[in-house]
């Protein structure tokens, strides 16, 4: 099963984009393209492995029930669409009637199946949004160039009536070092913030080719939707990066070892993730970022759209929501794949004893039900931010 579910803070190569209208209808057909190739790829690979292991599969669907329609059927399997358009599912057969034991063999359901090959067809699905990660970075980089990092922080947007506005900060200026600290690590912004809360420091720039100078005295601020920062800057930023070209070969390895990269910086953003949920009911901002629902996918959808290049940004944005799906679907939250592994594990470990089967199926229905309001409340917060005209990429 494949949910959209993500956290901005998992898309760090990703700069903010400046908000305009832009032309809904596109952004939602855009959107919808993007979300049906990360459900086919992922439900895909719980297919192939499924069909290679000898497990019966009955459904193949892009949407969670109620059906909206069979597309075909082909070989025993249908393959469907269904309204509720945040995720897809495969649906193997169970084996209650034989039908599965009949023409596959005592491995045709997957409750029948042994633990590795439940663990092999569960993996499939992740591995696959990392696979489909891998070759769009491989293929960007072959055409456009290998993003690598000059040393400094790009600033995007500087938002009025901050201290970066008070200091003359532009958008365009490339930061080079704050309080003579050099800010190849954008943590260092932050930093330097908190340490010197209401005290001036030098902030060196690079403008038009020159080097400048500023004097900025972090402080509290406040965007212009309303979130006030008790520290900060009022600056949005992200790696200023030149694009190096490169042979196919390097942008294949270049594409491997970038999504890893960018997989093990997702891993540790995932440790700020429960205290985003839990910011969702507080007033303040949460300084890790707020977990974004389908509308707020959606929302960063049209934003990179609209800025130039937005081909490119987009087919940036849809790895690294691949990358997303490949880690949250392999977390141990029941009704994910990774629940469905720890139960194999389980099996496995007790020597092909399974959990009783309706003790299993409560707790992915309780998992099912939980995951679901959750996605409910980051909805909720995702319309909320829309009505206000929070961009879902960037501010800090």
């Amino acid at each position: 099963m494949i949910t959209t579910l993500a956290t901005v803070a998992a898309a760090p190569t990703l700069q903010a984009a400046e908000q305009s209208g832009g032309n809904w209808l596109v952004t939602v057909v855009v959107f919808l393209l993007m979300l049906g190739l990360l459900v086919v790829v992922h439900e895909l690979g719980h297919f192939l492995v499924a069909r290679w292991a000898g497990i019966k599969v009955e459904e193949f669907g892009v949407g969670y029930p109620p059906r909206a329609l069979t597309l075909f059927e082909h070989d025993g399997v249908k393959y469907t669409l269904n309204w509720l358009p945040l995720g897809g599912f495969v649906r193997f057969a169970q084996g209650s009637d034989g039908v599965g034991e009949t023409l596959y063999g005592a491995g045709g359901s997957l409750a029948a199946a042994t633990p590795w090959r439940k663990i092999a067809v569960m993996v499939a699905g992740p591995l696959m949004n990392l696979l489909l990660a891998m070759v769009i970075f491989a293929i960007l980089f072959a055409t456009l160039g290998i993003p690598t990092p000059t040393g400094g922080q790009e600033i995007s947007q500087v938002f009025p009536d901050t201290p970066a506005a008070a200091a003359g900060f532009q958008p365009g200026d490339e930061l080079i070092s704050l309080d003579e600290r050099p800010v190849t690590d954008t943590a260092v912004i932050g930093d330097v913030a908190r340490e010197n809360l209401g005290r001036p420091v030098p902030a060196v720039v690079r403008r038009d080719g020159r080097e400048l100078t500023l004097t900025v005295t972090p402080g509290p601020w406040t965007s212009p939707d309303g979130d006030r920062y008790e520290s900060g800057f009022g600056f949005s930023y992200g790696p200023k990066v030149e694009q190096v070209q490169a042979g196919p070969l390097q942008a294949v390895v270049s594409g491997v070892t970038y999504s890893l990269d960018l997989t093990g910086r997702m891993v540790r953003a995932l440790a700020g993730l429960p205290a985003s949920i839990l910011g969702l009911f507080s007033p303040a901002p949460s300084p890790d970022g707020e977990p974004i629902g389908p509308v707020g996918i959606a929302r960063a959808t049209g934003e990179v759209i609209q800025q130039p290049g937005g081909f490119a940004a987009f087919w940036n944005l849809t790895a690294v929501l691949s990358l997303n799906l490949f880690l949250l679907n392999l977390l141990p939250i029941p009704a994910l794949d990774g629940s469905h592994i720890i139960f194999a594990l389980v099996e496995w470990i007790r020597g092909g004893k399974k959990v009783p089967p309706e003790k299993e199926a409560l707790v992915h229905a309780i998992g099912f039900a939980a995951l679901m309001g959750l996605m409910l409340l980051i909805t909720v917060n995702d319309v909320i931010n829309a009505f206000r005209g929070t961009p879902v990429l960037g501010g800090g």
